[in-house]
């Protein structure tokens, strides 16, 4: 972050300092982990489901933290070895469910709202003072793979702070801003809902002038409980957005009405993107290769060029397109955001990460995180690269429980058996012992799939004792779950066992 001292810190977070010199300087990063502290850093003691930071903090200060941010004082810090800053309690608005799990006395609420004051303070300066321009993106999935294709356009023009994998929670989000430096350009986040305000709160820490809104699905259906409300949440980050005049970019997909229609929301400037000739930046002429990496032209107001991804999906086109929209924002022209287009690399792990075993299996780990259009787009994406080349490569589909879809949890899962079994996948194994699971092997049975072609077990060791055994070279194996099933273990399992020959 920017180079505050103690006194500047407790001033913005409202809080009184304990045991350390007003003038004393923050030299290093700011972690709720105190095994990631840099001599001059600051502690954030955090409440998790565990392990209470507070418990940690005369450690972090033994260690070298400048100071330890906290909601009470920790008694047992030895004389001289830093300082703490106590912050003042708040009402409680906290949906990090970790932090829930053990803020009974509200500390956790507190040093959240201290550390996005923090953030907030250092984002304004770096903004006003360098320049630095913030990009926000948010939809019901894909978020990660655009904003890894944003880091990589942007990365083209300047210095990026992105956060790693999915950090884009409460704590994620104003972590990662605390990145940012003088010396960066570009500062792009993720911005997750699981309530009505979240992104409108996280808009708030680290304010946008170019937002991003992808699509509006069923992801969180059960704690949104309908997809209009997850609309109307969503198109939380438009009204954020500054007005035109203040260069302020609104990115909507076009070929998804309801984000289309966030247009009305918001004062920016509205480009829109997609496949349809009405968008502003379009993607005409999409072929995809034999691993379902696709080439298109890039049509803009401003130019044409071919890009060829190297990420893998049919629906990463999308995402591409509004990467080069946020790329135009910035300044930069139609070739450059071409070339850097072509030259980006999935950078989060377990999203469509392809790889060949040594004996010819190709393995597709999606595993981080699963809802169902982003499982109808990868068991697409594996239908494709069974077709490629003119032959039917036998595909697998290692699948686990969609999480966070509330009353309509069992059809979904249960709608997903039928769509692979139509798509003709080879080979199911579900894994899980919940009604969704369930739900989602009985409908690819009633679909057509029967005997050893779908397969329901408890444990992913079972999973792996059957890919152990049944799968062969030149099989196409997908796993995908939501992230709280632990499912990329199959994944890996079968890299390990069988070698790896390359990475695609």
């Amino acid at each position: 972050m920017i180079d505050l001292t103690l006194g500047e810190i407790a001033g913005i977070v409202g809080g009184r300092l304990v045991g350390g010199d007003p003038s004393t300087a923050v030299t290093g990063s700011v972690e709720f982990d105190s095994r990631r502290l840099e001599p001059g850093g600051l502690f954030l003691a955090l409440p998790g489901e565990r392990v209470d930071g507070h418990e940690f903090v005369a450690r972090a200060l033994q260690a070298g933290a400048a100071a330890a941010l906290v909601a009470r004082e920790v008694t047992d810090v030895p004389e001289g070895a830093g300082a703490q800053i106590v912050v003042p309690p708040v009402d409680r608005r906290v949906t990090n469910a970790m932090v829930l799990a053990a803020d009974s006395d509200g500390s956790g609420a507190a040093v959240l709202a201290a550390l996005g004051s923090l953030a907030r303070a250092s984002v304004d300066r770096l903004v006003a003072d360098h320049g630095l321009v913030v990009v926000g993106i948010t939809g019901s999935s894909g978020k990660t793979s655009t904003k890894d294709l944003i880091g990589a356009v942007l990365s083209a023009a300047g210095t990026v702070i992105a956060p790693p994998g999915s950090f884009n929670n409460e704590i994620g989000h104003p972590w990662t801003a605390l990145r940012a430096d003088e010396s960066t350009d570009f500062l792009v986040l993720e911005l997750s809902a699981r309530a009505p305000g979240n992104i409108r709160e996280l808009a708030e820490i680290a304010p946008p002038r170019i937002g991003v809104v992808l699509n509006v699905g069923t992801a969180h259906l059960g704690e949104f409980g309908s997809r209009d409300v997850i609309a109307a949440t969503k198109g939380e980050l438009v009204e954020a957005l500054p007005d035109a005049a203040h260069g302020g970019v609104a990115v909507l997909n076009a070929d998804d009405d309801r984000v289309l229609g966030m247009a009305g929301r918001t004062s920016a400037e509205v480009v829109t993107v997609g496949t349809g000739r009405s968008a502003d930046l379009r993607a005409e002429d999409v072929r995809l290769d034999d691993e379902v990496r696709a080439s298109f032209r890039l049509v803009t107001p401003d130019g044409e060029a071919d890009v060829a991804l190297r990420v893998h999906g049919e629906h990463q086109v999308g995402n591409a397109l509004s990467a080069a929209a946020v790329g135009l924002a910035c300044g930069m022209d139609v070739a450059a955001v071409a070339a850097a287009l072509g030259t980006a690399r999935a950078a989060s792990a377990r999203r469509m990460d392809v790889r060949v075993t040594a004996d010819g299996v190709t393995v597709i780990n999606d595993s981080y995180n699963a809802n169902p259009d982003s499982v109808r787009a990868a068991l697409k994406s594996l239908a494709v690269m069974a077709r490629s080349g003119g032959g039917h490569r036998r595909t697998w589909a290692i699948l686990g429980e969609m999480a966070e879809l509330g009353d309509d949890s069992v059809t979904e899962h249960d709608l997903i058996g039928r769509f692979l079994v139509r798509l003709d996948v080879s080979q199911l194994v579900v894994v899980g012992r919940g009604r969704p699971q369930r739900a989602l092997f009985q409908g690819a049975v009633q679909e057509g799939s029967w005997g050893s072609e779908a397969e329901h077990v408890e444990t992913a060791e079972e999973a792996s004792a059957i890919v152990d055994e049944r799968v062969q070279p030149g099989d196409i194996v997908l796993v995908k779950a939501s992230a709280a099933v632990g499912l990329w273990s199959v994944a890996e399992h079968l890299l390990a066992s069988r070698g790896e020959e390359k990475s695609e």
